[in-house]
């Protein structure tokens, strides 16, 4: 799962929302210099992360990509499934994707010091190019696959797999919406516990 998922995921905690977002960037299990709230946010992230690589209809989708791409068709098919919740975001909130996403840039905004200076970083470039709400086209995947690539210590031709997006657009869209079913319930079972 990619950035509007795990916001997504983390419920109405803003905290817990900002630790699900940033926790890609903190390493091993020393964060307890953070907000308690944070602290599950990036509990909760490891956990979905754990559950999504292990689960088949996650791994059928990236089967789908491995020839091409190796071991970048994970990370590939984390944006695939964040599009299909952004395109499908009113089966899943009743509020407007621009709506809750300009909420999340403002708590970014908000609790600014809680950050990690990567994310703080990474923030101005989020908020300017409104990365959550351009999932919703296959241009704004497109887009965030190729900055993607720049960031890789090796060519992943990421950017080259919106080809394959469109090939097989049913079928990954399909996986998705099975597969967000058992993660939904997965995240509230698990967040009853932290």
């Amino acid at each position: 799962m990619n950035f509007l998922a795990h916001i997504y995921l983390s419920g109405d905690n803003d905290l817990m929302k900002i630790g699900n977002f940033m926790a890609d960037g903190i390493h091993g299990k020393y964060f307890d210099n953070f907000h308690l709230d944070i602290q599950k946010g990036i509990i909760l992230h490891r956990a979905i992360d754990t559950f999504t690589d292990s689960h088949p209809i996650f791994r059928q989708s990236t089967k789908r990509l491995h020839a091409n791409y190796h071991h970048y068709s994970g990370i590939i098919v984390d944006i695939f499934y964040d599009h299909f919740l952004s395109k499908n975001w009113s089966n899943y909130s009743d509020e407007k994707l621009e709506d809750y996403s300009e909420r999340f840039y403002q708590s970014l905004r908000d609790n600014y010091n809680d950050l990690t200076p990567k994310t703080q970083k990474m923030m101005p470039y989020m908020i300017d190019h409104n990365w959550l709400v351009s999932y919703q086209t296959i241009e704004g995947i497109e887009r965030v696959l190729g900055r993607m690539d720049t960031r890789m210590k090796y060519d992943s031709n990421m950017r080259f797999s919106v080809a394959e997006l469109k090939t097989y657009y049913p079928e990954f869209e399909q996986e998705f919406t099975s597969f967000f079913d058992f993660l939904i319930t997965f995240t509230k079972q698990k967040t009853t516990l932290l």
